[in-house]
């Protein structure tokens, strides 16, 4: 009976699962299990262990007339037919004929022959790709191209991190960076599959981790030409990666400084010199031990992977929460709630420490901080795992049970904050009030600092841009500026004031498709490498420390 009643449940559990992107092409194995179960997910394992990795990676021509929706500064929201851009770039002049001190901008593109590419190309997948490619436009340069030119660059993953925890009495430099510089008041880090490195690879790569956590190990000997650490570097920067916890963790050893970073200093290979060895360890003592690496040795570009904010939160088991206690006891939530809040003290004292060492030596206006988290706490939901008889992030976030979904659980925070905007550029400071994502940061910084970039091998947006604004979730869910569709339901709620066809709806959900075949094809195949050549891998060899 028990066998009967197994093989009943695979099947039924495979039927239902067939008609769902987290079954096909969205498949992970973490994702899988939480969705389908275990049992369903081993069959899908052995399935993809058998037939490999041969997704012929078919793209849909989308047609950019149907994706208009709100009315925005320019008509080339969404490339993916050319139409138009076209009709932008035709604008565009026309308005500097009538108007000389209207500018006219070129498009953050490189000169690459996509077309030669595809006919040189015997493999389906990177053929498609190619292809795909050739039929597209980047993304229109912009008055904010540029801006960050020549300056330093500090970019921060930070563990757990939620905007949630943070007002102005307790993390005044935090609320600061979130407020007085770009204020992304719609940002969002989707749970990829609920790991620190895929959180990292999002932000680092600009790509969906579409192989789940398995994704960052993939990079390891690829072309990674387009990360802001390998832009950066090929430009002289003085560079560095540093962790407070087991440098050879999730195999960072190994993969970041094929990020462009020309070495990565962790606990084990000489953080330990400058950080306690406890857990987790304190973000303000690797603030503290790091800064004087790199901050006479302009202009540097620099990465930290923070700890202190991890889980467990409680003061037994968390030795941030538990040294600074103190600070938050007489808040007004649960212990567990108190403990993270501790936790995400260390932080803010670690960023309030850097921002004081920037300023006094005098380079805090030469200086961007760019900061996200690697993925929402889930270190204060329910379960055995975590020690929590009750799911405590509704209590963090101020809202109901019943309104938590995957929407609004991974709505996070981004910091793109310099001292420049603050002063001599307070007028370039804003609220960007469209969707944005972990996969937005890439493109933006490249654009900030003015590198040369090719747009159109980026899944994610210059925020500043005439780009189509888009949030993508690993089960195939997505978000804009005029609707969000949940994949699990099939359910689209139009944005208030939107009226959203079945047209646009289908166009979306073709352009998401489109992104993960982007992503899939592009870090299983080394794609990058295919493009710029064996020559221009990282600066740095993999696994230089």
């Amino acid at each position: 009976m028990t066998v009967v009643t197994a093989v009943f449940c695979y099947l039924a559990g495979s039927l239902f699962a067939g008609i769902s992107p987290v079954y096909r092409e969205g498949y992970q194995f973490d994702l899988s299990a939480r969705t389908f179960g275990l049992l369903t997910t081993i069959r899908m394992e052995a399935v993809n262990g058998i037939t490999g990795e041969k997704d012929t990676a078919e793209f849909v021509v989308v047609d950019s007339r149907q994706m208009d929706g709100k009315e925005k500064a320019s008509t080339a929201q969404m490339d993916e037919n050319g139409d138009g851009s076209a009709q932008t770039d035709e604008n565009s002049g026309s308005a500097a004929e009538a108007d000389p001190q209207v500018p006219v901008y070129g498009r953050n593109e490189m000169e690459i022959d996509f077309n030669g590419l595809a006919s040189a190309e015997s493999d389906t997948a990177l053929k498609n790709l190619s292809v795909y490619l050739a039929s597209q436009q980047g993304t229109l340069q912009n008055e904010y191209t540029g801006l960050f030119k020549g300056k330093n660059l500090i970019l921060i993953c930070a563990e757990a991190f939620s905007p949630y925890a943070v007002n102005e009495e307790l993390m005044p430099t935090l609320y600061r960076l979130i407020h007085n510089g770009f204020y992304f008041s719609d940002y969002y880090q989707p749970a990829w599959g609920g790991s620190t490195s895929t959180g990292e690879f999002s932000e680092l790569m600009g790509m969906i981790p579409a192989e789940g956590v398995k994704s960052i190990r993939r990079t390891e000997g690829h072309n990674l030409y387009l990360t802001i650490g390998n832009q950066l570097s090929r430009l002289g920067y003085f560079s560095e990666a540093y962790h407070n916890n087991s440098y050879t963790y999730y195999g960072r050893n190994k993969t970041h400084t094929n990020f462009g970073y020309s070495s990565f200093l962790g606990m084990g290979n000489g953080m330990e010199e400058g950080v306690e060895n406890c857990w987790p360890q304190s973000d303000l003592e690797m603030m503290d031990f790091t800064v004087p690496r790199y901050i006479d040795k302009q202009p540097f570009s620099v990465y930290y992977m923070t700890v202190s904010g991890h889980c467990g939160y409680s003061q037994t088991g968390n030795a941030m929460s538990r040294k600074n206690w103190e600070a938050v006891s007489r808040l007004n939530f649960s212990d567990t709630v108190k403990a993270y809040y501790a936790s995400q003290l260390e932080l803010e004292y670690g960023m309030r420490s850097l921002v004081s060492r920037l300023e006094k030596a005098g380079i805090l206006e030469d200086t961007v901080i760019c900061m996200t988290s690697d993925h929402y706490p889930y270190g204060l939901e329910a379960g055995d795992t975590w020690g929590n008889s009750r799911n405590y992030l509704p209590e963090l976030y101020g809202c109901e049970e019943s309104e938590l979904n995957k929407f609004t659980r991974d709505r996070n925070g981004l910091i793109i904050w310099s001292g420049c905007l603050e002063t001599y550029l307070k007028h370039m400071a804003k609220e960007i009030s469209e969707p944005v994502y972990s996969l937005d940061i890439l493109p933006t910084l490249s654009n900030l600092f003015g590198v040369e970039y090719d747009s159109r091998l980026l899944v994610g947006r210059d925020v500043f841009s005439d780009a189509f604004p888009l949030v993508i979730w690993p089960d195939y869910s997505w978000k804009t500026d005029q609707a969000v569709y949940d994949a699990a339901g099939g359910r689209v709620t139009a944005e208030a004031g939107a009226q959203v066809s079945e047209e646009y709806v289908q166009n979306v959900k073709d352009l998401v498709k489109n992104k993960f075949n982007l992503s899939k094809v592009t870090l299983n195949y080394d794609y990058w490498d295919k493009v710029f050549g064996e020559e221009t891998h990282s600066v740095f060899e993999v696994g230089s420390e």
